[in-house]
């Protein structure tokens, strides 16, 4: 028969195990039992190790994207024999009889301003190159990259991950939104899918590109805001990241956190030149747009209207009864064209498009740019303290 009566050594051997039991279910924060730590500190301490436990790696998802993303070379020709200095500014020289001493006189002088400029201006017709980023959008080899990277060039090339060179051809530009479409020979390209949905602030993102010209470059941030307008054209629209973004990733994908493509890096924000954690993404809604009239024209076309229009102010809302700023104000309605025949009146502030409200005058332009030529569609108007609804047809947007 044991013996029921504990001997001092059991007395202590019970005592150091059970405080080695509380302190267990006060570091580990009773996760069988489901005790919480009476100990505010410890609870603290424990949440603020939870985060940091289930910090996300990227590495399975980059291992799947990496592939499809390419760096983008471009044999740019340079601008004339007389040449432009490094800000764009040209020095033409007077038209003087060759000899004379107010020739000399103006060459030594432009000699002293910009030295080499009288070498450079006998120099023929040079070639560059443009470095950028890009991405495969289909195994039959269709890769997405800006405008920009590819504008006036004689020659273009695509390096892959794996350092496969391949010659392009460029099937479209659309300067407008900076979006280009290439192709190249083949059919089993490595590719990724366009996001069907788009990014919401805070997301993570991450950016895959060339900067620099150090190709397979990745790195990530997240999503900072949406909807940003830069000036850089009538359909401004961008997503602003954080991930950082350099001379060299325009072109080049931002991927959500599924391997999909949320946008494509055009521009940054920097007073240096360099990431400073603003940059500017198409979203992949635009891009789906433009790459399939791209791929299918070469070209975009887009909706027209024809009214001219400025933003409503406060004051232009209060002068003409609207609760709050919204719509475009209507400048002009150009002769002949659609908004006129269907009788929109300089003074009306249009303020839905097909039931849709428009907030501001760029708004207006966005939507109706993406309406098919040739689609009815139903304007709101405010004319003189009322609601009023015009139908009409919509036009194609001439060509610069």
């Amino acid at each position: 028969m044991l013996d029921k009566v504990s001997t001092p050594a059991r007395k202590r051997t019970a005592k150091w195990l059970g405080a080695v039991a509380v302190a267990a279910i006060i570091v580990g924060g009773g996760v069988e039992s489901g005790l919480v730590a009476p100990n505010p500190a410890h609870a603290e301490l424990r949440s603020m190790s939870q985060p940091m436990q289930g910090m996300p790696s990227f590495a399975d998802m980059i291992d799947r994207v990496k592939p499809a993303v390419v760096a983008v070379k471009v044999k740019v020709q340079n601008v004339s024999a007389q040449g432009d200095d490094e800000d764009g500014q040209q020095f033409s020289m007077p038209d003087f009889p060759p000899g004379s001493p107010m020739e000399r006189f103006f060459r030594q002088f432009r000699d002293q301003q910009m030295p080499g400029r009288g070498e450079r201006q006998q120099r023929p017709r040079q070639f560059g190159q443009a470095l950028g980023s890009g991405f495969f959008i289909s195994a039959d080899g269709y890769v997405v990259t800006n405008n920009h990277v590819v504008e006036n060039g004689s020659q273009v090339t695509v390096t892959m991950d794996d350092g496969k060179e391949l010659s392009a051809k460029v099937i479209g530009t659309d300067p407008k939104t900076d979006l280009a479409l290439l192709k190249v020979d083949g059919n089993d390209f490595p590719y990724v899918r366009l996001a069907p949905q788009k990014a919401r602030i805070g997301d993570w993102v991450l950016a895959v590109g060339n900067p620099f010209g150090l190709g397979g470059t990745v790195t990530a941030g997240i999503v900072s805001a949406q909807h940003r307008d830069i000036g850089s054209g009538p359909y401004d629209d961008f997503i602003q990241i954080d991930a950082p973004v350099n001379k060299g990733n325009s072109g080049g994908p931002t991927f959500n956190l599924s391997g999909e493509v949320v946008g494509v890096n055009t521009a940054i924000y920097s007073p240096s030149g360099g990431s400073v954690g603003i940059a500017f993404a198409i979203p992949a809604s635009t891009v789906e747009q433009v790459v399939a009239s791209l791929k299918d024209k070469g070209s975009v076309t887009r909706g027209f209207i024809g009214v001219q229009m400025q933003p409503v102010t406060k004051e232009i809302a209060e002068a003409i009864g609207l609760k709050e700023p919204k719509g475009a104000l209507v400048a002009e309605a150009l002769k002949d064209s659609p908004a006129a025949k269907a009788g929109v009146q300089t003074g009306d502030t249009i303020v839905a498009v097909d039931g849709e409200p428009i907030k501001e005058a760029k708004d207006l332009s966005r939507k109706i740019a993406n309406v098919a030529p040739g689609k009815s569609v139903s304007l709101t108007l405010w004319r003189q303290g009322k609601e009023r609804t015009v139908t009409l047809e919509v036009g194609s947007q001439p060509k610069a």
